[in-house]
């Protein structure tokens, strides 16, 4: 089964993405496909494939990235999306093969830990003695899976996952309506899910994230929250994100009326 490793990079994330390039290397079947979404030319990286998908008015373009890195990808039995920030377990692609056998019309999902400031990710069998994946999504055993019920689809992030190409044609790829920051994989959750694609949380898949600084909430990316969410809403009737949206009420900064959220003027 050839796989296509599909990730999106800028030049804040380079230094983490050239690990989990080195940690793919010679793997069997494996071809490295990366979306180039910075303003600037790409670097010269260790990939099979390389294109760029420049941002877009409203920021960068994570789904038409992800629609594009799927395209190039043409010819392999199975898409794994990774997060530029994450490298691979030692048996990520192995799980990931193996439960496609046995779920070949779903979507995979499998765990990620979030690696503690200074740890070092250039070892990645050295990471597994640090396995401890983020507590808000099920961990099945390590080889076991177990399909997502109704209510878990919004579980769904898009840090590692995979599929086949035709479950990825079923579900029609990203919405490139979505620019900016947030939205775009509730979105492809919520289609997968109004098309009966089952959900399957993949054990043993460990994808594991190197640190880097974040905000919470994430206050660089109000703008983005709150267009992405009402476009969102406008098509699934619920806001997404609305553990930051509280928490941006809380700030001072946004407000909720009968037409959802917006900021406070």
């Amino acid at each position: 089964m050839s796989v296509a490793v599909v990730s999106l990079c800028s030049s804040p994330r380079l230094a983490h993405l050239r690990l989990q390039l080195r940690a793919l290397a010679g793997a069997p079947d494996v071809r490295r496909v990366v979306v180039w979404i910075g303003d600037e030319e790409p670097p010269v990286l260790d990939a099979e494939t390389v294109l760029r998908v420049p941002p877009g008015a409203d920021g960068l373009r994570l789904a038409a990235a992800r629609n594009a890195g799927a395209a190039a990808a043409d010819g392999a039995d199975l898409l794994v999306f990774l997060d530029a920030d994450c490298v691979p377990g030692p048996d990520l692609v192995r799980r990931y093969r193996e439960a496609a056998v046995r779920h070949p019309d779903a979507v995979l999902c499998g765990p990620v830990t979030y690696l503690a400031e200074g740890v070092s990710a250039s070892d990645p069998a050295q990471l597994v003695a640090l396995t401890s994946p983020h507590p808000a999504r099920p961990m099945p055993p390590n080889e076991a899976e177990r399909t997502a019920t109704a209510g878990e689809y919004p579980l769904f992030w898009s840090l590692s996952f995979a599929l086949s190409p035709a479950t990825w044609r079923r579900i029609g790829g990203f919405d490139e309506a979505y620019e900016g920051y947030g939205g775009e994989d509730t979105d492809f959750a919520f289609r997968m899910r109004e098309r009966e694609v089952p959900l399957v949380w993949t054990g043993g898949a460990h994808a594991y994230h190197q640190y880097h600084p974040t905000t919470s909430p994430p206050w660089q990316h109000l703008d983005d929250i709150l267009r992405n969410g009402a476009l969102f809403a406008a098509r699934w009737s619920e806001w997404p994100m609305t553990g930051w949206l509280d928490a941006f009420e809380r700030g001072g900064a946004v407000t909720r009326d009968a037409a959802g959220w917006r900021r406070v003027p």
